[in-house]
């Protein structure tokens, strides 16, 4: 059995270290969100219990899909170092960005040398997608995360990028191994509102109509998700997680991480999830458990 962690969107903070020439352009707008609202609703000492429970229950890897960051700062992605080596081995935990990491044009350089070493294929190449072979399980990675004018969030895959998806879904699936695709968007229609939506997303529900794959997951919407789209010899169950870090006072579902069994082989994979929830007794707590892929009879 592989333990695969998922968690997401943890708006990592304070914002701290930054000067004021750098709040221009959507980083201003997105700064005042910030004070107002966001360094309210995105709680680091409950991030804290949360990242205390993902360890406590020994998960063989750890994926984030993004948005360590509020307005893609440099000094966010120090932060963003700092929270991922918490989360285990960086050669246990992979990484992909969201649209908050790619806040504006200038943040692309310092997420990218930042976080390289969450984001390296098994061959050392750093980029997008990359490929992880961990156990019966390989990982593959995608990039959404793209400037956007201020109030937008929307991501993108991109032409390149799906066809180099493919040819690692193919890999995956001629090595037998079971395929989990990373991905921080809602890779489906109607997965978000029109100002965060994947702008490309038929582009990437038909990718998985030609070549399948077992597993989807993403964050961005701060809720729990299950959607399913057509794959090849079976539905792809594509399953979005809520914020790690939203509080009480924040909106929405608080702060929850997905746990993930995997079995099986690419012929016939076994998953279930189990959701773990902060309470607000502190504790974190199993929410639900559903099975994804059965075990054949």
């Amino acid at each position: 059995m592989f333990k695969l962690a998922h968690l997401s969107d943890p708006h990592l903070g304070p914002l701290a270290g930054f000067s004021l020439h750098q709040l221009i352009g959507k980083r201003a707008t997105g700064y005042v969100n910030w004070r107002r609202k966001r360094r309210h609703a995105h709680d680091m000492e409950i991030l804290a219990l949360i990242v205390a429970d993902i360890r406590a229950q020994m998960p063989d890897h750890v994926a984030c899909t993004g948005d360590v960051a509020h307005i893609g700062l440099p000094d966010e992605f120090k932060t963003a170092v700092a929270f991922l080596d918490t989360l285990g081995p960086r050669e246990a935990v992979s990484f992909v960005p969201g649209n908050h990491d790619a806040y504006a044009r200038s943040s692309l350089k310092a997420l990218a040398s930042h976080l390289g070493p969450w984001v390296a294929s098994d061959d050392g190449s750093i980029g997008y997608p990359w490929y992880r072979r961990r156990g019966n399980v390989a990982l593959i990675g995608l990039n959404t995360g793209i400037p956007t004018m201020p109030l937008m969030a929307t991501g993108r895959v991109g032409r390149e990028q799906i066809a180099r998806t493919e040819a690692l879904l193919d890999r995956a699936r001629d090595e037998g191994l079971i395929r989990v695709v990373l991905i921080h968007h809602p890779p489906y229609v109607g997965g978000a509102r029109r100002s965060r939506e994947l702008v490309d997303a038929a582009a990437f529900e038909a990718m998985l109509a030609r070549k399948g794959a077992d597993l989807v997951l993403h964050g961005h919407n701060h809720k729990f998700s299950l959607a399913w789209r057509p794959g090849v010899e079976r539905d792809v169950p594509i399953v979005g997680v809520p914020s790690a870090s939203i509080g009480p006072l924040g909106h929405g579902e608080m702060a929850t991480w997905h746990l993930f069994r995997i079995e099986g082989d690419a012929t016939a994979p076994h998953i279930t999830v189990e959701q773990r929830g902060f309470e607000l007794d502190g504790t974190v707590m199993l929410r639900q458990q559903i099975v994804l892929h059965t075990k054949p009879v």
